[in-house]
């Protein structure tokens, strides 16, 4: 199980390849420029591993299902988890990180699936995407937390380029999930 906090804890908050576009955090004051890494494909890319990246607080049946997949899959498995932290300074506080996970995932900005590799062996698509696009706006999503608003503050225009990238480039990220369950077929 990893729990995605998006942010390097053990060394303070500083930015890493699990940040995402846009981000604030300890050396990218000027927010990240560049996307973060896949680590659920890079998993699926093995082509035995079971996966699923999840959000308990947008869809606690499939993070049921997944986890309940995983512990019966015979081999490896993992799940990603979204798991806002203290360091995404949430308005409102840490008592609506349930509800900003479904916040996350109605804009676009994490989305959920399961890799089971077994489905294959019985004629099935063995990836399944467990969300829908988008039906929230993704800059109003991240403007509630404060590693992307202090950005704004601090540098508008920056902030502007980096925020339309990000919304860009999740509406990518989800088309490329849609490409991948065919690919899968």
């Amino acid at each position: 199980m990893v729990f995605d906090t998006e942010v390097y804890s053990n060394t303070g908050g500083q930015a890493s390849k699990a940040s995402q576009i846009g981000q604030v955090a300890q050396f990218a004051a000027a927010g990240k420029a560049i996307s973060k890494k896949s680590l659920a494909e890079i998993a699926m890319s093995y082509g035995y591993v079971y996966v699923a990246q999840i959000a308990m607080g947008a869809d606690m049946n499939q993070t049921l299902k997944a986890i309940q997949e995983a512990e019966a899959y015979p081999g490896p498995s993992i799940i990603i988890g979204y798991a806002p932290c203290e360091m995404h300074s949430i308005k409102g506080g840490m008592v609506n990180c349930q509800a900003e996970m479904k916040k996350a995932v109605d804009s676009g900005y994490w989305h959920m699936f399961r890799f089971n590799p077994l489905l294959k062996e019985q004629g099935k698509n063995p990836f399944v995407i467990d969300c829908k696009p988008a039906t929230a706006d993704y800059k109003e999503f991240i403007m509630n937390e404060a590693r992307y608003s202090s950005l704004m503050r601090s540098n508008p225009e920056r902030a502007a380029e980096l925020f339309e990238k990000a919304a860009e480039n999740s509406k990518e990220r989800y088309d490329h999930l849609l490409r991948l369950s065919k690919l899968y077929e």
